[in-house]
């Protein structure tokens, strides 16, 4: 439940966010005129990701066993290569999310309110369509019989709309590169749990062999039904007997990626070379401005 938790905290507070920033803009700068289109373009993006998510669910209840498997096992692989690529583009671009989000309004302002729909649909769409596949993707890898995984990703929802609504009222601060750069690195042991159970399920479906070629076994030590079990399930969708195939591709997945997740940003040689020809760019743009004005 944890793991979901997770999932729908740190997707739910970039959408909020996002949304945050579009709204607080428009009503500083006065042009809360602009403000219904935002909101039609936040509906239908919301609406598109509950349909998604739905017809994911439903719609797959239609398909025979081995092919639900090959589904489900292919989009669990496709949710881990867009949360991964969007772990890493929030954590190089939780800075400077304001400022590219102002200049794409002020664009959309000027070209009418069809532009501002488009905006806001495709700065929450992008967020909930990913939000939705990798739901779906993790509720199913660790569902056990219950409704804990859901539960678990609607109250990770819920408390990411309250943190918005404080942001947007200024009644809370925190270091959002330091959040999203940690619960990023969760999200990163969260999908490897994913993505393990996905190629389970491709060798399920016999799209992938070595379903009986185990790498352990401690279903005795560790039962699946146990509340420790339960537990490990949820948070890390781990397995108590998982294959050979499964294990190399948790740990190939794994430790690479958040080995590179987790290294200092901006620490090679090209970044500070580029930061010092940034600063240089800077002071000679405040010394022409300096003297324009003099």
């Amino acid at each position: 439940m944890f793991g979901n938790y997770l999932i729908g905290l740190r997707e739910g507070l970039e959408a909020s966010l996002v949304v945050c920033i579009l709204i607080a803009y428009l009503v500083k700068t006065g042009r809360r005129d602009a403000l219904r289109p935002i909101w039609i373009g936040i509906g239908v993006a919301v609406a598109l990701a509950l349909a998604f998510g739905a017809g994911l669910t439903f719609g797959s209840q239609e398909l025979t066993f081995e092919a639900q498997e090959l589904l489900g096992g292919s989009l669990s692989i496709l949710a881990v290569v867009l949360v991964t690529w969007m772990v890493f583009w929030m954590r190089r671009t939780a800075r400077h999310l304001k400022t590219e989000l102002h200049g794409k309004l002020d664009a959309a302002l000027e070209m009418g309110t069809g532009a501002l729909v488009a905006t806001a649909f495709l700065a929450v769409g992008r967020e909930g369509l990913e939000t939705a596949l990798f739901v779906w993707a993790s509720v199913r890898a660790s569902s056990d019989g219950t409704h804990a995984p859901l539960v678990g990703v609607v109250l990770g929802l819920l408390t990411a709309v309250f943190l918005g609504w404080l942001f947007y009222r200024g009644a809370l601060k925190i270091n959002l590169a330091k959040f999203f750069t940690w619960t990023g690195g969760m999200l990163v042991v969260v999908a490897a749990g994913v993505l393990a159970y996905g190629v389970h399920d491709l060798q399920e479906a016999d799209f992938l062999g070595g379903l009986a070629n185990k790498a352990f076994d401690v279903s005795a030590t560790i039962p699946p039904d146990s509340w420790y079990g339960t537990l490990l399930k949820g948070v890390f969708n781990f397995q108590p007997d998982p294959t050979v195939l499964q294990v190399t591709v948790w740990a190939a997945y794994l430790i690479p990626t958040l080995a590179v997740f987790l290294a200092p940003v901006g620490s090679g040689p090209s970044k500070r070379v580029a930061k010092q020809k940034a600063t240089e760019t800077d002071e000679k743009a405040e010394a022409t401005g300096v003297e324009a004005t003099g």
